[in-house]
């Protein structure tokens, strides 16, 4: 489960970048209720809150070639130590460690295999406001064509713990990430690995995407449908886990809901 205490290791934050704020916003908020607050006299980027509590940032694209896609924050203590480790695993630092203020310190890479991910430095923010509820994070997963590798390099720069267990139906490995020193109770998120095929969405490259919780998974996919998303797999029941969704949004953010499964 994620939790809003942020240790490292664990997700904190999440962005989504695309070609339509305004879109955006008016999409996740009849998805999940959002309200959309925007930051600057352009209002090309802002937050959003779900009961007055933030649940994610959302920004206008700006790097060329860019797809639309939502980009996990990961905890760190030493931003520029990450940045070194990450490039000593054969990853790439993006966006080298620059300080917002005093709210903190962020980072962007690259993984060895092209799967972009993020990471803060706590500040005066510690990262989003509301998790683990209905309308926030409550999951990430990577989708990579070699398991193995993604392990290897996240477990090393993150230092993540692995535990694989066999995806419901016997379909293949399901790799479950929990923080350093965390009993298997604090997982936060998983990877899995796909065919090259899946992974046209990002051209051929790993990527990772969010999950949402959600009370009613059907209904959030109506909403989703009903407001110019699209759904890739979906709605099903996953045994032990919840019935979930992956869905598209209008400029095609991939993300998932998860009505969790009770007891």
């Amino acid at each position: 489960m994620i939790t809003d205490d942020f240790v490292p290791g664990s997700p904190c934050w999440l962005d989504l970048g695309t070609p339509d704020v305004r879109g955006a916003a008016v999409f996740y908020g009849a998805v999940f209720g959002w309200d959309f607050e925007p930051m600057g006299e352009d209002a090309q980027g802002g937050v959003f809150r779900k009961g007055g509590r933030t649940v994610a940032g959302v920004g206008r694209l700006t790097e060329d070639g860019a797809r639309s896609a939502w980009m996990v924050y990961y905890c760190v203590a030493d931003a520029d130590a990450t940045a070194q480790a990450v490039r000593q695993a054969g990853g790439t630092v993006r966006v080298e460690p620059t300080d917002l203020d005093d709210w903190g310190r962020m980072a962007q890479y690259s993984d060895p295999a092209g799967g972009q991910f993020a990471t803060w430095q706590p500040g005066r923010t510690k990262g989003v406001e509301l998790v683990d509820q209905p309308g926030s994070l409550c999951w990430t997963e990577l989708y990579t064509n070699d398991a193995a590798a993604a392990k290897e390099f996240y477990g090393g720069v993150l230092g993540w713990r692995f535990g694989d267990v066999e995806t419901p139906g016997g379909g293949g490995t399901y790799s479950l990430i929990t923080p350093a020193g965390l009993p298997e109770e604090r997982m936060h998120g998983g990877l899995m690995e796909v065919r090259g095929q899946d992974l046209a969405l990002a051209d051929g490259r790993p990527y990772w995407h969010p999950v949402f919780a959600v009370t009613d998974c059907d209904a959030a996919v109506a909403s989703v449908t009903g407001s110019g998303g699209s759904v890739q797999m979906g709605p099903e029941d996953a045994e032990g886990v919840g019935r979930m969704a992956v869905c598209l949004d209008p400029s095609n953010a991939d993300f998932v809901v998860l009505a969790p499964a009770q007891g």
